[in-house]
């Protein structure tokens, strides 16, 4: 997915890693990588985590670090775990929307032998289209 397609996913993406375990920015970052977001841009994640802190939904202390400067830890709050789970229903939700559309799909794209829009389909909406012309 590319940066722009996760940047509205970041919200229920932190709010779940932190679930499963605290962390710090860059900790999150390699996460969500590893989750498949690894085009979210560290700007995003940031501004997300600092915009989930502001609403209540994260908390965050600062952790001394042996190799470096203190990193601000982020933890889910009640508030978080409230929020995740009103997400978690929306996506179940948009899963279900996709899963219809991508089986439609399926069912358009066999109709043409695997190749898209049927060539059939085509024909009868262009020829609609010429006869809409004409009648004008």
């Amino acid at each position: 997915m590319s940066g722009s397609d996760v940047r509205g996913l970041l919200p229920p993406f932190l709010l779940l890693l932190i679930c499963e375990r605290p962390g710090h920015g860059y900790d999150l970052i390699e996460r969500l990588a590893r989750l498949g977001a690894s085009d979210a841009e560290p700007g995003q994640v940031y501004r997300a985590l600092r915009s989930l802190e502001r609403a209540g939904h994260l908390a965050s202390v600062w952790v001394a670090s042996e190799a470096g400067p203190a990193r601000r830890r982020y933890e889910l709050t009640t508030g978080g775990m409230a929020e995740l789970q009103a997400w978690m229903r929306r996506l179940i939700e948009v899963r279900q929307l996709l899963e219809t559309c991508l089986t439609r799909w399926s069912r358009i794209s066999q109709e043409a032998g695997g190749h898209g829009y049927p060539a059939a389909r085509e024909q009868a909406v262009l020829e609609e289209v010429s006869w809409v012309r004409t009648r004008r």
